[in-house]
């Protein structure tokens, strides 16, 4: 990313964004994936994705304080449908309650080190570009994880070659190209709605396993992942004006 960021002479982001990216930086790209991967370590998935799914709640709670974006109804109606749909989906695909207290904790530090990354990286975007906001809060996110650095280089070695290919490919699509459309398009919306759409990720999840690895989803999985939509489709629906009254000539 710091590469394309020099081919496309975009430089240092300004010293306004700094703060922003700084902490997005910890928060996300350092704390949040740390926690969120050892997390998975302890629980199942299904219990996984349902507290991870608490950040979009903090994202538009902290959102509607700290940058003054409100609490629309239609938006706190809609997370609450597609929160709902998660809950479902992650029960769906629970393995019975293989989980710990830590793991639990890991998840919900996850979800909330996510929440305050988002909110922290929104200002931030008022001053840099898309790219300059994920590229340098990669980079600080590195830092952050460098105490890591040694079981790294002796898990990368004794590591067969598909799970270091899985981790470039993790790297480079998840994290660069996804973080990096991510940023361009909240620089253009709120937090809170930006936020909101992250909950179709569920119902993506269970069209793509069924598609490309063949599991074939239960009824159960397939109600939450339709709540999950539904949701994301209040929180990012208008409420339209009303229409203006008529007058008659003479009155």
């Amino acid at each position: 990313m710091l590469l394309i960021v020099v081919v496309r002479r975009e430089g240092l982001p300004p010293r306004a964004a700094w703060p922003g990216i700084a902490t997005s930086g910890v928060l996300w790209f350092g704390v949040y994936m740390v926690a969120l991967n050892w997390g998975e370590r302890e629980v199942d998935a299904g219990t996984a994705a349902m507290v991870v799914n608490v950040g979009p709640i903090v994202i538009a709670l902290l959102s509607g304080w700290l940058l003054r974006e409100g609490f629309p109804q239609r938006l706190l109606a809609g997370m609450a449908v597609s929160f709902a749909g998660a809950v479902v989906v992650g029960i769906s695909v629970s393995d019975g309650g293989r989980s710990s207290i830590l793991g639990v904790l890991l998840c919900l530090l996850a979800a909330l080190s996510y929440g305050c990354g988002v909110v922290a990286q929104k200002p931030a975007l008022r001053h840099a570009s898309a790219l300059q906001v994920t590229a340098y809060g990669c980079l600080i996110g590195a830092v952050v994880c460098l105490p890591f650095s040694g079981t790294l280089l002796e898990q990368v070695a004794e590591a067969p070659t598909s799970a270091t290919l899985q981790m470039l490919y993790l790297g480079v699509f998840p994290t660069a190209i996804a973080f990096t459309t991510w940023a361009y398009a909240l620089a253009r919306t709120t937090a809170g709605k930006m936020g909101s759409t992250t909950y179709v990720a569920p119902a993506l999840v269970v069209l793509m396993s069924w598609a490309v690895l063949g599991e074939v989803p239960g009824w159960l999985t397939l109600a939450g992942g339709a709540l999950c939509l539904a949701g994301v489709a209040v929180s990012r629906s208008r409420r339209r004006a009303p229409a203006p009254e008529l007058v008659r000539v003479g009155d």
